[in-house]
């Protein structure tokens, strides 16, 4: 019979951070690297300046245990608007490196193994939600076709990219990724029932914001009042 004595959150945790912008959500990944963990970071914000002065001030020493790899489709400037330049690949490459962290940049090839096999001493961060969930609609609006009149049907491309947001939400929460998760999100209140706003994680349309904290035990909501964080 299993015992909560050998429960899984005593190996490994997964949290979900959420707040505003600027608010210390990458940040406070310093302390975590000060306390001798290893991090892993899917950069989708392209924002770890922070997090790099922190570590420089606090623990220069451990600087070098912190890999990320910052994943954004290029877009441009159209007439109808800003569209991605090119295929929407941002998605597709954060599902493989959750797979294995595998890639080659300059020449050079980086191969950290599999993520679920990392162990305690490491935490995989997706950085932020938000921006993971933009590149998840960027590559269903590329793979949906358009109907006989030539427009796509955008409850679809919602639909499917809600849906592979989930999937990998599903997948660094399972209890084979064995491995501790931080997923970063900004927040998007939403009006309750009782006329009362409430702060969720950000991502693709609302539908899902209430949904995805579900799957996470721990969660940190960070703010930033008067200036202090």
């Amino acid at each position: 019979m299993p015992s909560l004595a050998n429960h899984q959150s005593n190996r490994y945790t997964k949290t979900l951070f959420v707040g505003d912008s600027k608010s210390g959500k990458s940040g406070a990944l310093a302390s975590l690297v000060a306390a001798g963990y290893k991090l892993r970071i899917l950069d989708y914000d392209n924002g770890l300046d922070v997090l790099k002065q922190f570590i420089l001030h606090t623990c220069p020493d451990k600087i070098g245990n912190v890999e990320f790899r910052t994943l954004r489709d290029k877009r441009k400037a159209t007439p109808a608007g800003s569209t991605v330049d090119g295929p929407a690949k941002a998605y597709i490459e954060g599902i493989k490196m959750m797979d294995r962290w595998k890639y080659k940049e300059d020449g050079e090839e980086v191969d950290l193994g599999q993520p679920y096999k990392w162990g305690s001493d490491t935490i995989f961060v997706l950085d932020s939600l938000s921006r993971f969930s933009d590149a998840a609609y960027d590559w269903q609006d590329q793979l949906i076709v358009p109907g006989r009149s030539g427009e796509k049907d955008n409850r679809a491309v919602y639909g499917s990219a809600q849906d592979a947001v989930i999937e990998a939400i599903s997948t660094l929460t399972g209890d084979n990724f064995e491995c501790n998760v931080i997923v970063i999100a900004h927040v998007r209140y939403l009006e309750m029932p009782d006329q009362t706003k409430k702060g969720f994680p950000q991502s693709v349309g609302q539908a899902i914001c209430t949904e995805i904290p579900q799957y996470f035990n721990s969660y940190a909501l960070f703010e930033n009042s008067g200036g202090k964080r």
